[in-house]
């Protein structure tokens, strides 16, 4: 057993370092400030080979993998989440055509989004329908070479940025309930399509966000992602397989509050002394590390798993429910070791805690990560009985 990345992840590791301090920390407040997507930094991750590394050299790109993407996703978010973000879910929803679709599907997409072409969006959730992917209501019918698609989505990152999307749908209606819905590529500029911003998000604002509406949107029926009527089942294989991403997100946002924390602690006295000379503090910022360090371990295994073809959906769940968690709580600390100035928008981590919580809630819940968890706990168990 080897514990050591391989020498090609730490250089990634410090390349992507230099590339987030030089691009993303100059612009973190404003573009969080106006909640402003910068296309420009995307087209230079792009030329870095940083958005899509886990598609394959045959598609485009880099194909380091999973493992790779989550080093990318940690130390971008280790300086701001939301432009992480920006850049990290430019392929977002383009992960169920690398699992599941065409070689022509592959060969379309894959290559310009490597290129900075186009930019991709996962729309699976709905207004009534979020934990429960299975409740929703948007429905492709059928209509020659075509499906004529109605619906709305909610909450959809990059809604009002992309150029296609990855749409979930109810395609077979009288099929039994989880093999009623198929995933449909659409083109974001086909007629019938509204794609509004929402704005006035508590954190990741730089990152898009939009409600979606379908009015009698026409999409060809050669834009169905693998087999019709199996959905349901290819979109929780690529919720298994993003959780590593959004694992690794929480990961480098604690890091990211840590760090700042270590630096204000020793810049910072009271008492005639630093703040990092008081025990109190030692033993908070020594339970940071430790939360820090015991969810890196299960991101890095958890998308170790992915790269390897042996998805495990227990793990994924453990490694995107605790990091939330930890993230969360870290940040807290963070912004309590700061005092007074934590608060302010002067000081980064009042940003790194806004932007904390939605990762208790995006790609799945804690508590529903929890009973992915507990699901997989009985099937182990009723493996060895």
């Amino acid at each position: 057993m080897d514990f050591e990345l391989p020498e090609e992840l730490r250089i990634l590791r410090q390349e992507v370092r230099k590339f987030a301090l030089r691009e993303l920390a100059p612009i973190a407040q404003e573009c969080d400030r106006e909640e402003r997507y910068p296309r420009e930094v995307w087209k230079k991750a792009c030329e870095q080979g940083l958005v899509g590394p886990w598609i394959p050299e045959a598609y485009g790109g880099p194909g380091v993998g999973f493992l790779a993407n989550a080093i990318i996703a940690e130390e971008m978010c280790r300086i701001d989440m939301g432009l992480a973000l920006c850049i990290g879910a430019a392929t977002f929803g383009s992960e169920n055509i690398l699992l599941y679709g065409s070689e022509e599907q592959k060969q379309t997409y894959l290559p310009r989004l490597v290129n900075g072409e186009i930019i991709f969006a996962g729309a699976y959730t709905e207004p009534n329908a979020g934990t429960d992917v299975a409740g929703i209501k948007t429905r492709a019918v059928r209509d020659g070479d075509h499906f004529v698609l109605n619906g709305s989505k909610m909450f959809i990152t990059n809604g009002t940025i992309c150029d296609y999307m990855v749409v979930f749908c109810v395609t077979n209606p009288d099929a039994p309930r989880h093999e009623r819905f198929s995933l449909l590529i659409v083109d974001a500029g086909t007629p019938g399509i509204t794609r509004t911003k929402i704005k006035g998000k508590m954190g990741i604002r730089a990152s898009d966000t939009a409600e979606l509406a379908f009015e009698d949107v026409r999409v060809p029926v050669g834009n169905v992602v693998g087999k019709q009527g199996r959905g349901f089942y290819q979109l929780m294989d690529f919720f298994n397989t993003t959780r590593t991403m959004v694992a690794a997100q929480g990961v480098g946002l604690a890091q990211g509050a840590l760090d700042k924390a270590v630096q204000y602690v020793q810049e910072r006295h009271a008492f005639g002394q630093p703040l990092a000379g008081f025990q109190a503090v030692q033993t908070q910022l020594a339970e940071m590390a430790t939360r820090i360090e015991l969810t890196r371990h299960l991101t890095y295994k958890a998308a170790w798993q992915v790269d390897l073809g042996k998805i495990d959906p227990k793990l994924s769940a453990m490694a995107k429910y605790y990091s939330g968690e930890m993230a969360v709580w870290v940040v807290d600390k963070a912004v309590q070791l700061h005092g007074g100035y934590g608060y302010i928008d002067e000081y980064d981590v009042q940003r790194f805690y806004r932007d904390a919580k939605i990762l208790e809630i995006y790609e799945g819940t804690k508590e529903a990560e929890k009973l992915t968890i507990a699901k997989g706990l009985f099937k182990e168990y009723a493996r060895q009985t």
